[in-house]
C-alpha cells in the first residue's frame, strides 16, 4: 500500500471515529479543505500522521473543542457583499411582502455562525416592515452546528469593529451601547431562534418563506451540495427565495431552482410539476363561439394554431376534433366531424391506425410510430405519429388524440449524410468528449472558486487572530514606552553618574549625571563597549571588580575609589559603586556603575 493510500485511510477513519464518538459528520466536506484545517490543528499540537492524532483525541477529549472551531471557520460580517444585499433588500423582499399580504414569514439563516447574517436579514425586514409588524409576523430560525458561534449569536454583543459594515443610520436604530460594545435590541433579537442544526443530518425546517445560505454549501462536496439543495427545495414554500454565497453556483444548473440575478445568487423554487387540467373537449365546428368561456375560447385558438397535425376521437371512436394542420394534410373536411374515423381513409392510409387506437386505450400509454412512410403519387413523405389516450382526473377515458408530425425533412437530410455518418459519428464522439472535458474543467473550476473563497475566509479569521495580537502588542509597547520614560525620568534625576551594563559590558543607558562627569552624551556611548570608553574614569580599573559584581548571587555592591580627571579636567576623587543587575529569575544580567565625587564644583 502506498504512502497516499495510507493517509487517505488514516484521514476517513479520523472523519469516521469524530462522528461515531461525538456525532459531528464531516464526510460530506471537502476533502482538501479539511485537511488543511485538520492539518492546521496538528500542527498545532505536533502530530505528523491522521492515525496519532485519532490516538490523542481518545487521550484528550478536550481537544475536540479546538478542532471544531478550526475546522468551523466563522467568519462572517453584518450585510457581507454590500450589493447583493442591495439587491435583495430593494427586489426580493418586496415581492415576498406583496405576496404574503399580512401572512406570518419565516426565514431560515443556515451556517448563521455568530449571528451578524441573522441580525442582518433583521434590520431588512424591520426596515420594510416596520417595528411592529416585524415582531408580530417575522420569524427568523438562525442554525448552525456550532454551539460556541450559537451562544455568541443569542447574546448579541458585537464589538465595536464588527458593526463597521452597519450603516450609521441602522447601527444607531437597532443597536444599544454595552460596556464599549454594541447589543442588539433585545425587543427585536426575539424574533431571531438560534439553535443547532446540521444541514447533512438533520431534517430541514418546512415552510420557509426566505431561506439564506451564503457561503456554507462551498465546504461540502457536490454530492452532498446537492443532497442539501433539494432539503432546500423541500424548506421552502412553493413562492419561496433561495439567497446562496457568491462562489456558489450549483444551484443554478440546478432544476430545483430559477435564478432571479445570478450575479447576486438570488434564486426562486421551482414548483413540483403538478398535473395539468384536462383539457374541454373541442367544439364540432371549425370557428369558434364567441359565447364560450374566454379560457375555452384561449385554448381552441391555441390548438387550431398548433404547428403538428392532430386530430381528436371521442371514446366512441367518432371525430370530435381536427385542427387546421390536420384538415390540410388529409383533406378533410366540416363533414368528416362526428364521423366514425375507421370510414376515414386517414385511418388505414399512410398506416394501419385502427389497432393502435384499441393499443393505447386498452394500454393506458401513447403509442408512437416513426417515421412512416407517405406516398402522394411521386412524393414520398415520412411522419412521426402518437396515438395517447385522453384521460381525465377521475381516471375516466374520454377519447384518443392522434399528431402527426412531418419529417420529410429530417429523413431527407440524413439519407444525404448517411455516407459521412461515421464521420459524423466519430466528430460527435469527439464533440461529446470535448464537453465532458469541459464541463469536468468547469466543475474543477467552480471546485478551485469555491476552495478559494475557503481560502479567503480562513486567511480573513486568521487575519483577525493576528489584528488581536497586532492590538496586545500595541497596548505592550505603550507599556513598555511608558516604562521606559519612567525609567529615564529615575535616572535623569539622579546627580550622580549612572552607566547601565548588559552581561557583555555594553553600555545600555547612560544619565545626564555621566554626561556631566565625563562630556560624553548618550548617543555617544549607548551600545558601545563600557571598557573602551576614553572617558576621564581609568575604567581598565573595574574590569575585575565589574566581573565580581556581575558573579554575585546576593545582588550587595562592589565598591572601588578612583582618582578621576572631569569633563573640566578637574583631577577628583571617585567613587564608584558596582551593583548587579538582577532579572525576575534572581539572574544577574549586568552592572549599574554609579559614580559619585567626593568634592562638588557646580560642574561635576
Amino acid at each position: 500500500m502506498s504512502e497516499k493510500t495510507q493517509r487517505n485511510e488514516d484521514f476517513e477513519a479520523l472523519l469516521d471515529f469524530i462522528r461515531t464518538d461525538r456525532g459531528f459528520d464531516f464526510t460530506g466536506y471537502k476533502r482538501p479543505s479539511l485537511m488543511r484545517r485538520i492539518g492546521r490543528r496538528m500542527e498545532t499540537k505536533k502530530i505528523d500522521g491522521y492515525a496519532d492524532y485519532l490516538v490523542y483525541l481518545e487521550e484528550e477529549p478536550d481537544e475536540f473543542v479546538e478542532l471544531f472551531n478550526t475546522i468551523l471557520i466563522n467568519v462572517t460580517a453584518f450585510f457581507r457583499d454590500e450589493l447583493a444585499w442591495d439587491f435583495l433588500r430593494e427586489e426580493v423582499v418586496p415581492r415576498l411582502l406583496e405576496s404574503r399580504d399580512e401572512e406570518n414569514i419565516r426565514i431560515w439563516s443556515t451556517g448563521c455562525a455568530s449571528g451578524e447574517e441573522a441580525y442582518s436579514l433583521a434590520m431588512v425586514f424591520a426596515d420594510a416592515l416596520g417595528e411592529d409588524a416585524f415582531k408580530r409576523r417575522v420569524k427568523i430560525y438562525a442554525t448552525d452546528v456550532d454551539d460556541e458561534a450559537l451562544n455568541v449569536g443569542r447574546r448579541a454583543v458585537y464589538t465595536g469593529a464588527k458593526v463597521e459594515d452597519v450603516p450609521p443610520e441602522l447601527r444607531d436604530r437597532y443597536f444599544e451601547p454595552t460596556n464599549g460594545n454594541f447589543a442588539f435590541r433585545k425587543d427585536l433579537r426575539r424574533s431571531a431562534i438560534f439553535g443547532r442544526h446540521d444541514l447533512v443530518q438533520d431534517p430541514p425546517i418546512s415552510k420557509i418563506d426566505l431561506l439564506v445560505s451564503r457561503n456554507t454549501l462551498m465546504y461540502f462536496d457536490t454530492t452532498t451540495q446537492a443532497q442539501i439543495l433539494a432539503n432546500f427545495h423541500f424548506a421552502l414554500r412553493n413562492d419561496g427565495f433561495l439567497f446562496l454565497g457568491k462562489s456558489e453556483a450549483l444551484a443554478a444548473s440546478s432544476n430545483l431552482f430559477a435564478p432571479i440575478d445570478l450575479k447576486r445568487r438570488v434564486f426562486a423554487k421551482v414548483p413540483t410539476a403538478a398535473r395539468l387540467p384536462r383539457l374541454p373537449l373541442p367544439p364540432q365546428a371549425r370557428d369558434i363561439p364567441l359565447d364560450m368561456e374566454p379560457d375555452a375560447r384561449l385554448r381552441e385558438a391555441g390548438f387550431e394554431a398548433g404547428p403538428l397535425a392532430q386530430i381528436i376521437l371521442d371514446r366512441e371512436g367518432s371525430v370530435i376534433s381536427t385542427n387546421v394542420q390536420a384538415r390540410s394534410f388529409f383533406g378533410l373536411t366540416q363533414r368528416d366531424l362526428g364521423r366514425p374515423f375507421k370510414d376515414l381513409e386517414v385511418s388505414f392510409r399512410p398506416v394501419e391506425l385502427r389497432s393502435r387506437i384499441e393499443q393505447a386505450s386498452g394500454e393506458g400509454r401513447a403509442v408512437t410510430l416513426r417515421e412512416v412512410e407517405w406516398r402522394l403519387g411521386d412524393d414520398l413523405r415520412y411522419l412521426d405519429l402518437q396515438i395517447a389516450p385522453l384521460i381525465s382526473s377521475t381516471g375516466e377515458s374520454l377519447g384518443v388524440a392522434i399528431t402527426f408530425a412531418e419529417v420529410t425533412r429530417f429523413r431527407r437530410l440524413q439519407e444525404a449524410l448517411q455516407e459521412s455518418k461515421r464521420e459524423a459519428e466519430t466528430a460527435y464522439e469527439e464533440l461529446h468528449s470535448t464537453v465532458e472535458e469541459l464541463e469536468t474543467t468547469n466543475e474543477e473550476l467552480q471546485s478551485t472558486n469555491e476552495e478559494l473563497e475557503t481560502t479567503v475566509e480562513e486567511l480573513q479569521s486568521t487575519n483577525e487572530e493576528l489584528e488581536t495580537m497586532n492590538d496586545e502588542l500595541q497596548e505592550r509597547t505603550v507599556e513598555l514606552n511608558e516604562a521606559n520614560a519612567f525609567l529615564d525620568a529615575v535616572l535623569g534625576s539622579l546627580e550622580a553618574g549612572v552607566v547601565v551594563l548588559d552581561g557583555e559590558l555594553q553600555v545600555e543607558a547612560w544619565n545626564r549625571g555621566a554626561r556631566e562627569l565625563w562630556g560624553l552624551a548618550a548617543d555617544e556611548t549607548v551600545g558601545r563597549h563600557f571598557l573602551n570608553l576614553d572617558i576621564g574614569l581609568p575604567v581598565e580599573k573595574l574590569r575585575n571588580p565589574i566581573r565580581v559584581a556581575l558573579a554575585e548571587n546576593d545582588g550587595a555592591p562592589e565598591y572601588v575609589r578612583l582618582t578621576a580627571v572631569n569633563r573640566r579636567g578637574r583631577e577628583i576623587q571617585c567613587l564608584v559603586s558596582l551593583t548587579p543587575l538582577r532579572g525576575a529569575g534572581g539572574a544577574n544580567h549586568g552592572v549599574i556603575v554609579m559614580m559619585q565625587t567626593s568634592e562638588r564644583d557646580g560642574a561635576s
